[in-house]
């Protein structure tokens, strides 16, 4: 088994500890690995799945990422790859000045977000990762959505053995193009569900819909052609804009979890529906998203999962 490192530059400031846990979300998750100091995930490149690990080795006014990749010899292309999925998984190279001048300037977001400032906003490497997520977890907590994710993962993804453990890739559309509803109903998926993921799959492969192709979507229209898949609603196509195609600017508005986070965070005493939920963060806008991940880490923070207000080095930001 090959061995390659190599470095990325993170744009300031950055903490690799809050943006892998606002990826991974529940600390079962087994496709988004962390440990306390390496972030790890098992990625198909070039066909083949390889192992990559990410260090932090700055503090997160200069901070600098470590790459492992355990697998075969990388070639350019593979690095590239590993690269591209980097980015978009860990968003190191997204800059937030402009969202943190106007937190500054708000007294209640301004506090959250010194909290956890240096969290870069995630993506899912892919469209068809980004639907899927957003089936499994409709109408069911966030740690039952993780379990059938996992369970889809092991059953269905890339698989390989790093230092006498294995780990598995999240499937790829061709994983999951010749499963049956039976198969995924065993894992715990509906019938409904099971169905819509391979459809998703064998639309993804057959490239009917152009699933990447909706990056350059305005919101409109992507939020309109995710609508047309099945088993796609406002709720996932609203979570795959902003969990996928980065738009900051939407706040999944039907998220019942999200929506309770906002109501507790603005001390309000009733619940929120979708309407109310525009008119509270329109002043944040664009971005309504940011708010959603902050949010978020405020609850696993709560949870004890992560440690608010200190850098990576232990280092006040």
């Amino acid at each position: 088994m090959s061995l390659n490192t190599f470095f990325l530059q993170a744009v300031a400031p950055f903490r690799l500890d809050l943006t892998a846990w606002t990826l991974r979300r529940r600390p079962h998750n087994v496709v988004d690995r962390w440990d306390g100091e390496t972030y790890q995930r098992t990625l198909a490149v070039t066909g083949e799945p390889v192992e990559v690990a990410v260090v932090q080795t700055g503090p997160a006014k200069t901070p600098r990422l470590q790459v492992t990749v355990f697998g075969n010899p990388l070639r350019p292309e593979g690095k590239q790859a590993v690269t591209v999925a980097l980015e978009r998984l860990l968003g190191h190279r997204i800059d937030l000045a402009a969202f943190y001048q106007l937190a500054s300037r708000d007294a209640d977001l301004g506090q959250l977000v010194r909290r956890f400032r240096g969290m870069k906003p995630p993506r899912f490497p892919s469209v068809f990762e980004g639907v899927v997520n957003g089936i499994a977890c409709q109408q069911l907590s966030l740690t039952l959505g993780i379990h059938l994710l996992n369970r889809l993962a092991v059953n269905h993804g890339l698989s390989m053995v790093t230092n006498r453990e294995l780990s598995n890739a999240f499937p790829r559309p061709e994983d999951l193009t010749h499963a049956t509803p039976e198969q995924l109903r065993l894992l715990g998926f509906s019938r409904q569900k099971s169905c819509a993921l391979i459809e998703l799959a064998q639309i993804a492969v057959a490239g009917q819909t152009g699933l990447e192709g909706l990056r350059a979507f305005s919101d409109p229209d992507a939020l309109a052609r995710l609508k047309q898949l099945r088993g796609v609603g406002r709720w996932t196509a609203e979570y795959v804009l902003l969990r996928c195609l980065g738009r900051l600017q939407v706040f999944p508005g039907d998220d019942v979890g999200a929506r309770n986070n906002l109501q507790r965070w603005l001390g309000m005493g009733e619940p929120l529906d979708y309407p109310e939920v525009g008119r509270f963060l329109a002043r944040w806008h664009p971005y309504q998203g940011l708010v959603y991940f902050h949010l978020l880490l405020n609850r696993l923070a709560e949870a004890g999962h992560v440690q608010a207000g200190t850098s990576t080095d232990g280092s006040k930001n």
